[in-house]
C-alpha cells in the first residue's frame, strides 16, 4: 500500500513540482493533498492521516516550524521533513526540536528528495549533506563555544561581509536585534570589532 503523502508549499511551481515527481517516479507513495499553508493543512489534518509530510518553512501566517510542532501533537507518528532554502543552525536546530524527521535543501536533485522519501520510511533522519555537516559541527562546540546558535549564525554571516541588514533579513529580525546579537558576541569573546571577532571565533574552532 502507498504511503500517504501531504505537501505544504506556497510556491505552486514548486509544489507541482514535488507532487509530479512523486507520482511519477515511485510506487511507493500517493500524494493525497497539496497545501500552500500550514492552517488549511491542520484543519484537514485528521481527514487526511498522513504519513509523511513535506514542509516548507516560510510560508504565509504560521511558519513550517510552527506547523511541525503542531503537526506532531495532533498525529505524533507523523514523519515530517523538512525542505527548505534555509541553511543555517537555529532553522535546522529550531526545526528538528519541533519534531521533523529530517531536513534537506530546496537545491537537493529529485534522486536526493526520493531517497529522503525512503529513508523516513525505514524510520531514519535524512539530512542533506551540508545539513549533516553542520549539525555535527554544532555538537563539537556546543559544549566549548560562548556564543548562543543565533550569535553563531549572525557571525557567521558576518564572516561572509553581509551587512547588518542583510543579517536581519536572512535571520527575519529587525536590525536592532542584530546589533544586540554582536553587541554580545564582542562581550562574549572581549574583542572590540568585527574582524578581531571572526578571527577569535575562527582561530577558536566557534565557526
Amino acid at each position: 500500500m502507498r504511503k500517504k503523502i501531504i505537501i505544504v508549499e506556497d510556491n505552486q511551481d514548486v509544489q507541482e513540482a514535488f507532487k509530479l515527481l512523486i507520482e511519477t517516479k515511485t510506487n511507493d507513495y500517493s500524494v493525497i493533498s497539496t497545501y500552500d499553508n500550514c492552517e488549511d493543512a491542520l484543519s484537514n489534518l485528521k481527514s487526511d492521516q498522513p504519513e509523511i509530510v513535506l514542509m516548507d518553512i516560510d510560508l504565509p501566517g504560521m511558519n513550517g516550524i510552527e506547523g511541525t510542532r503542531q503537526i506532531r501533537q495532533t498525529l505524533p507518528k507523523t514523519d515530517i521533513l523538512i525542505i527548505s532554502v534555509h541553511e543555517n543552525s537555529q532553522y535546522v536546530f529550531d526545526a528538528l526540536c519541533a519534531g521533523a524527521t529530517g531536513y534537506i535543501t530546496k537545491n537537493s536533485n529529485h534522486t536526493q528528495l526520493l531517497k529522503a522519501l525512503d529513508e523516513v520510511s525505514a524510520g531514519g533522519a535524512p539530512m542533506s549533506t551540508h545539513i549533516a555537516k553542520l549539525v555535527v559541527k554544532s555538537f563539537r562546540r556546543e559544549s566549548e563555544s560562548p556564543l548562543t546558535g543565533r550569535e553563531t549564525d549572525v557571525l557567521n554571516l558576518l564572516a561572509e561581509g553581509k551587512s547588518y541588514m542583510d543579517i536581519a533579513d536572512q535571520i527575519s529580525v529587525s536590525k536592532d536585534t542584530v546589533k544586540f546579537h554582536i553587541k554580545n558576541i564582542y562581550l562574549k569573546l572581549q574583542v572590540s570589532n568585527k574582524i578581531e571577532a571572526v578571527t577569535k571565533a575562527k582561530s577558536e574552532g566557534f565557526i
